[in-house]
């Protein structure tokens, strides 16, 4: 294995997911690190893929790019051809796919992708393409075992869509507080709800965080 591949494998990051009744959360910090300079304290972790549809990335940021114009190509190319939406489903199927297909070359990445088309959904991916739908919550990047320490301990079935994006926002917090890959300038949250996907203004998010 190459310097530049065990490089990117060991970039940091933090993002968390969260499914609730009609909505889906996003959360990720903003540090890009190079080894063991901090490349960035603005990077965007969180993407909006579609109207209805979110990503987070954690990993290279340069295969996190190249995968990001690759989905949202062919999801615009289903639309053209279907004259429909794609479906989260057939979203999920589709990042599989295209990381099952370079999975001896791997994007060095780990995503999470969660939105709305009739019903709430999040999935996880793991670099070589295995996908789980997941029923709550998820955590990615080098911070993931901070955050899902929060998550194991405060999430509560039924809870609400503010005490989610309150959880969501804590649980990237306290991995910035333990993890040295993890930080930046701030923290970014987007909610995925019928309406359509919205980023939080960073005065919410902050007030989240008191």
């Amino acid at each position: 294995m190459t310097e530049r591949k065990i490089e990117n494998l060991k970039t940091g990051t933090t993002t968390v997911g969260i499914i609730g009744k009609g909505f889906v959360v996003l959360s990720a910090e903003r540090k890009a690190t190079m080894g063991y300079l901090v490349a960035s304290k603005h990077t965007k972790k969180i993407i909006e893929l579609d109207k209805h549809a979110g990503m987070t990335i954690a990993g290279s940021v340069g295969d996190a790019q190249a995968l990001e114009r690759y989905i949202k190509a062919e999801m615009k190319l289903y639309e053209l051809e279907e004259s429909r939406k794609i479906s989260i489903k057939a979203v999920a199927t589709l990042v599989s796919n295209i990381l099952y297909a370079r999975s001896y070359f791997p994007y060095y990445v780990q995503l999470l992708i969660g939105g709305h088309d009739g019903k709430a959904r999040l999935f996880s991916f793991d670099p070589t393409g295995s996908v789980i739908e997941e029923k709550d919550y998820f955590s990615t990047g080098s911070g993931s075992v901070m955050a899902l320490g929060v998550l194991e301990d405060k999430y509560k079935e039924g809870i609400d869509l503010e005490g989610t994006k309150r959880l969501a926002v804590r649980a990237v917090k306290a991995a910035t507080e333990r993890d040295i890959a993890s930080g930046g300038s701030g923290i970014d949250l987007a909610v995925i709800t019928p309406k359509g996907f919205k980023m939080a203004p960073e005065e919410e998010v902050k007030n989240l965080m008191k």
